[in-house]
């Protein structure tokens, strides 16, 4: 006879899988896709699509594009899955939640450069000489 599913162990990895905590995550300096989703107990394609809603993660990649998630990044895709799945929070609420605790930050516009100063001479002389290009090129 065999158990219901609600009482069945999760499989490693499976979405339903049993997160490890913040001081289980292994003392290594990175984790590629694969280990980091059995860590936090999602599925890969669950933390590709949390990077493009969280700004703040952020994995860097090899030269063969393959993800390397920092141990920071293991203990914030915790604490994102923790506010998803165990406190109901929407993408938006943990997102607000994470930028309340400084942990993801908001996109800050960039301003464009400011237009270097030209002495006023100095633009006479330019738009002299572009008269003067276009006077010899018409002739």
């Amino acid at each position: 006879m065999s158990l219901p599913r609600r009482l069945r162990r999760a499989k490693p990895g499976s979405v339903n899988a049993t997160p490890t905590d913040a001081s289980g995550i292994p003392d290594k300096a990175f984790f590629k896709i694969g280990e980091t989703a059995r860590l936090v107990g999602v599925k890969p394609y669950v933390l590709r699509y949390w990077e493009t809603e969280f700004r703040s993660l952020r994995p860097q990649k090899t030269k063969s594009q393959q993800r390397l998630y920092r141990r920071s990044d293991v203990e914030l895709l915790l604490k994102i899955r923790h506010l998803l799945y165990d406190k109901r929070y929407t993408i938006e609420g943990a997102r607000s939640r994470l930028r309340g605790e400084g942990r993801d930050e908001e996109a800050v516009p960039v301003p464009p450069p400011a237009p270097p100063e030209i002495a006023p001479e100095t633009l006479r002389k330019i738009k002299q000489g572009l008269q003067d290009l276009i006077r010899i090129c018409a002739e």
